[in-house]
């Protein structure tokens, strides 16, 4: 039986080598609007369900000084009622026609779905519109879903010690750059968020020019697009102010912080500045993040979990898919009876390891079958299909989706090892370190 499997594993990825490279541009189709619109339309008639989404090019980096966590707030308020609907009915007319619905917000971008049956995607679409010209900022559901976020900043960060030394690393490693700012926004920033602040941030950017709409699923394309029209045509295009365009100074030393919070664990962080996609540096870096972290199998996991047994957790993980350069991250949180300094000289070791040495071939393309294979069958899920298009669109054009995976095929060892002695330096690297602090009694 293991045979049989193994023999199908390997017919799997040959074929995957063998699919043309316009494998998954092949059936998109394009349309811009006369207020600059843009819709993405996919048929896909494997099941009687389609997913509506709506993606906003605006996102955390794109707040006001002293607003963070302003986009991520608006997100909230965009399921709490417009002229037409009250708050949450929105929600409930999508679960009553047998959907679900939900919305996330980057620091780049601020993308709302719906997934229904095909023959309802007309409500969505509705919904959406009505939603992008007259929602409503009712002073005390502004308030109310203020105090939410403020609870929910609380519960995953003031709370948490491992969230709040990537929080502190990301906002050292960046001095000018807004990606410094968590999307949830800081405690402060947020409870300065007023009515007025949240109307000019919907006003200015939740415009037809500065979004795009894909639908995948079993869909005819000339109604969708007749229905998208009636609906979304009649709303005026926005001014987009000129974006602020900062550019991180090159870092010229390593920047050091010390993180002492009630924790039962040390805890280690390592960020380097890294180009974005689609950058050449980038499908190296990408394919040496799973060389690193990809599963039990992967350097990490063998080295620090398995065979040195001094990390109950390690990782990498490398943001290449963001608007602006980024960061590549080390994270590694130590079992307990060993310091900070010696998991942080264990992922020195690695690094150094890839840096000297390289990967083998091997891992290289074991590498790069994990990522082909895990974008392939991603096109199974018309929600999956339909944010992989959001997200190139968001990047510069969905096109972009086929030289994503040329530029993974192309991928070396000799480039692994480039990339890795060119930016993890002492002289890029911001570091992190967690150290746990007895709890405080509070009673006398």
């Amino acid at each position: 039986m293991r045979k049989n499997n193994r023999i199908r594993f390997i017919i799997f990825f040959i074929l995957i080598l063998l699919l043309p490279l316009n494998l998954f541009a092949a059936n998109v189709q394009e349309y811009i609007l006369s207020n600059g619109l843009k819709v993405i339309i996919i048929e896909e008639h494997k099941a009687p369900v389609a997913t509506f989404q709506i993606w906003y090019k605006v996102g955390a980096v794109d707040e006001p000084m002293g607003k963070s966590g302003l986009s991520h707030l608006l997100e909230h308020m965009m399921f709490k009622g417009t002229k037409n609907y009250g708050p949450s009915e929105l929600s409930r007319i999508i679960q009553k026609n047998g959907g679900t619905d939900n919305a996330h917000t980057t620091k780049d971008y601020t993308a709302y779905f719906e997934i229904l049956p095909s023959d309802r995607i007309n409500i969505a679409i509705g919904l959406e519109a009505d939603r992008m010209k007259n929602l409503l900022f009712d002073p005390k559901e502004v308030v109310s879903e203020r105090n939410v976020v403020m609870e929910e900043r609380r519960l995953r960060y003031e709370d948490d010690p491992q969230n709040s030394l990537f929080e502190d690393v990301v906002a050292t490693a960046f001095k000018v750059h807004p990606y410094q700012k968590p999307v949830i926004g800081w405690m402060s920033d947020i409870e300065s968020i007023n009515s007025e602040d949240l109307i000019n941030h919907y006003k200015t950017y939740y415009s037809p020019d500065n979004s795009v709409i894909i639908i995948v699923g079993d869909i005819n394309p000339n109604e969708i697009l007749k229905q998208i029209k009636s609906e979304f045509e009649n709303i005026p295009r926005t001014k987009i102010p000129e974006r602020i365009k900062s550019i991180e100074p090159e870092q010229q030393g390593e920047r050091r912080i010390i993180l002492r919070r009630e924790a039962e664990v040390p805890a280690v962080m390592l960020a380097y500045h890294v180009p974005n996609f689609p950058h050449e540096d980038s499908y190296a870096l990408d394919v040496l993040s799973v060389i690193l972290s990809g599963g039990k199998s992967s350097r990490l996991y063998q080295s620090m979990i398995y065979e040195k047994k001094i990390a109950i957790d390690a990782n990498a993980d490398y943001v290449g898919f963001s608007r602006f350069p980024h960061l590549f991250y080390f994270f590694a949180v130590a079992v307990p009876n060993k310091t900070p300094s010696e998991i942080e000289e264990a992922l020195y070791e690695e690094i150094e390891k890839i840096k000297k040495a390289g990967p083998t071939e091997n891992e290289v393309q074991k590498a790069k079958n994990q990522i082909e294979a895990s974008f392939i069958m991603e096109q199974d899920s018309i929600y999956m299909q339909a944010m992989k298009y959001g997200l190139f669109e968001i990047l510069g054009d969905w096109r972009l989706v086929d030289k994503y995976l040329e530029g993974i095929r192309r991928v070396s060892a000799e480039d692994i090892t480039r990339v890795a002695k060119k930016y993890f330096i002492e002289e890029n690297r911001t570091t992190g370190i967690l150290i746990p602090a007895k709890k405080v009694d509070s009673e006398k």
